[in-house]
């Protein structure tokens, strides 16, 4: 097993659960699979597991790639070819390993659903039971409504609205460490909240089978040089969350994301959403409204840069034919839009209010209990900024959301996450000395 660079030796992460679980923190869990579906003999390629303890710290990395002795599906995402898994694992061979390292852990993913199902398939090839139903492994993507709103659904936004860096997406390590950083960030934000003993009553049930340990070595991936991401991959990182709660159309809409990276959808992708549509609930006109939707949501992406060249505009009529955009509505998308239509679609911003905003930053205006982000490597350790605001009924922020009334940041052109974010949706940006000004006028 290959653990990297992190305390925790193999005997600790191995140790074996009681039936009453003590509480030991989180089993953070990434795969990358073959396809969208094990209902449509689609396997796990590569794990990764990255354990939390309690309070949010990250206490050891481990992750292998397997072999499913099958073809590796979508090489141009996930990066894997034949001879990197020639040698490895199969799932079967590592699954005592690997179930053990779940015990007495809250089970976490980033679209937990998508993870819980293949983790099920998985086990029942190694002829056992996963004791996890779909909703009970910890979904950071359904928690974002709660600690982020107005965040995106994608991972690598979720992330920089605490900073934290999302390098090599689709390696299971690069998406589970930073899957476990969210986490981390989440509990900061409100270790208190009850979403969390939740969770730990769904794991207190779980009585995960008892597999035979195994000395088959875990097998790392061999990093090259980073998988060149297609056009559609990087627009879809834009898409907006849907503005309601629910997690069904959530992970429906996240699935979509994975099916049209590439550009195309295969019959078993389809036949896999359409079953997923049904579970989730969603009947013919509410799947046929978000498609609508989500192609409008894509093509104010796709514009956001305004430009898109004639490659990029096919693959976007494609998708559109893909999803059922009708023809009019698809050549409609075609034809450059106004830009405070684009900035309204991905911000959530109307351009009245937009125009409100700029009017108005020159003079901040900060209302009690107004909530501030501290953001980069002050001179002043951030703990003095953090006690002033605190001092003067404001209150000091983790994560970028609507809600945040300001941004403080050690270089106001920062292009840090957060900055970023704050752009987005029209939050100011400022350097510490606004900050003293603005504490020395309160």
């Amino acid at each position: 097993m290959t653990a990297s660079g992190i305390a925790g030796t193999m005997d600790e992460a191995l140790t074996e659960g009681n039936i009453n679980m003590t509480f030991s923190g989180y089993s953070v869990i990434d795969f990358e699979t073959t396809g969208l579906s094990p209902e449509y003999h689609h396997r796990v390629i590569e794990v990764a597991v990255v354990h939390v303890d309690p309070n949010g710290a990250i206490e050891g990395r481990y992750e292998t790639v397997l072999n499913p002795h099958r073809d590796l599906g979508p090489v141009h995402i996930h990066g894997l070819r034949g001879r990197d898994v020639m040698e490895a694992p199969t799932f079967e061979e590592i699954a005592g390993d690997f179930v053990k390292m779940l015990r007495d852990r809250v089970l976490v993913a980033h679209n937990a659903s998508f993870e819980a199902r293949f983790l099920r398939s998985e086990l029942q090839h190694a002829r056992s039971l996963s004791p996890v139903a779909n909703n009970e492994a910890l979904c950071t993507m359904n928690l974002a409504h709660l600690f982020l709103p107005g965040s995106r659904r994608a991972l690598a936004d979720c992330c920089a609205a605490y900073d934290i860096a999302l390098e090599n997406a689709h390696e299971a390590l690069a998406d589970a460490h930073a899957t476990a950083q969210l986490l981390g960030a989440y509990l900061q934000q409100d270790s208190n909240h009850p979403v969390w003993g939740r969770y730990r009553e769904y794991a207190e049930r779980w009585q995960w089978p008892s597999l035979p340990a195994s000395d088959t070595p875990w097998v790392s991936r061999t990093r090259k040089n980073s998988v060149a991401r297609s056009f559609l991959h990087d627009a879809m990182a834009l898409l907006p969350d849907i503005n309601e709660p629910d997690d069904g159309q959530r992970t429906y809409l996240a699935q979509l994301d994975q099916a049209l990276g590439d550009g195309f959808i295969t019959l078993a992708e389809a036949d896999s959403l359409h079953d997923l549509a049904a579970e989730s609930g969603l009947d013919e006109r509410a799947r046929t409204m978000l498609h609508a939707q989500y192609f409008d949501d894509l093509v104010a992406a796709a514009w956001a840069d305004g430009v898109l060249t004639d490659d990029e505009l096919t693959q976007i009529d494609r998708v559109g034919e893909l999803l059922g955009i009708a023809g009019e509505t698809r050549r409609a998308a075609l034809v450059a839009p106004v830009a405070e239509w684009v900035e309204e679609a991905l911000t959530g911003v109307h351009r009245d209010d937009a125009a409100e905003t700029k009017v108005s930053s020159p003079r901040i205006v900060l209302e009690p209990g107004a909530l501030v982000v501290l953001t980069g490597e002050m001179e002043v350790p951030r703990s003095y900024y953090e006690t002033l605001l605190t001092e003067h009924g404001y209150i000091p922020w983790s994560g970028v959301t609507k809600k945040v009334s300001l941004v403080v940041a050690a270089d106001p052109d920062s292009l840090s996450g957060k900055a970023r974010k704050a752009h987005d949706y029209g939050i100011p940006v400022v350097g510490v000395e606004t900050l003293i000004e603005l504490m020395r006028a309160a």
